[in-house]
């Protein structure tokens, strides 16, 4: 099984920058730290891009994901501290990913609706502009659209769905009723922070099982039962500065697989 040395990536193909992040540490702002900065980004830029194409097709362009991909990146670079002994991609990757997955978040929250659907939208919203020309004091019911647009009233219910769907209602929106001016975004609970503590146990469940027995167990007593790196080292009959190797040797090998498992 192949190794990682703390500060190196894990991939054949990611490019050596290490030389350039610690110059760049030691730079002040200016033209020369402007230029080593643009080479960091320009050398992982098809990094950034090809995790932008795990995306696609999601209702963005590649070109956009791309170019989000790169905001990330950038982030990721003037954000990384080559001091911390891990490797830049190892940061960079999360960090990227954040990013395109926030725009998401952010940006794609209109509902998609099928080629089908909108096409008996535009039936029913014909339809429906049609009879109101001749109608006086009522709309149009279901059966009197369906009828106009020569479809079933099943069908007139999709799209007479679909004419909301076109239309997203703002988190802002009063509820209907209420008298103290309490909002849609006011019944809308919180992002649950623990969904990325199990996507991350999840990540690295496959290589805790290739651990030995006794690093199974270091890691167990400081990340699950929160002790210290001291009392580890007194219950096993250790030193607290071997039981700090084998956490960093450990962490490092879990994050390289769990990279390399991602890519």
């Amino acid at each position: 099984m192949r190794t990682h040395t703390p500060g190196k990536h894990p991939h054949d193909d990611a490019p050596d920058t290490a030389d350039a992040f610690h110059r760049l540490a030691g730079l002040p702002e200016g033209h020369e730290r402007d230029v080593i900065r643009q080479e960091i980004v320009n050398a992982w830029l098809p990094m950034a891009q090809r995790l932008a194409g795990r995306f696609r097709n999601r209702g963005e362009s590649l070109e956009d994901l791309q170019q989000i991909a790169a905001l990330g990146l950038v982030k990721a670079v003037d954000r990384y501290d080559p001091e911390h002994g891990a490797a830049f991609e190892s940061f960079a990757v999360p960090t990227v990913t954040g990013e395109i997955k926030r725009h998401f978040r952010d940006h794609m929250w209109t509902l998609h609706v099928p080629r089908r659907v909108q096409d008996l939208r535009n039936r029913v919203r014909a339809a429906h502009q049609e009879l109101a020309q001749t109608m006086t004091g009522r709309s149009p019911t279901v059966a009197e659209i369906a009828a106009q647009a020569h479809m079933t009233e099943a069908e007139a219910l999709s799209g007479l769905e679909a004419l909301d769907a076109f239309t997203a209602l703002s988190l802002d929106a009063e509820i209907s009723g209420s008298e103290d001016g309490y909002s849609l975004i006011d019944t809308i609970g919180g992002a649950d922070p623990a969904l990325d503590v199990i996507v991350d146990r999840e990540a690295v469940k496959p290589g805790l099982r290739q651990l030995p027995e006794r690093e199974r167990r270091i890691l167990y007593m400081r990340f699950f039962r929160d002790m210290t790196q001291s009392r580890i080292a007194e219950d096993l009959g250790l030193s607290q500065m071997h039981v700090s190797r084998l956490i960093t040797r450990c962490c490092t090998r879990l994050r390289a697989q769990a990279l390399k498992e991602a890519a």
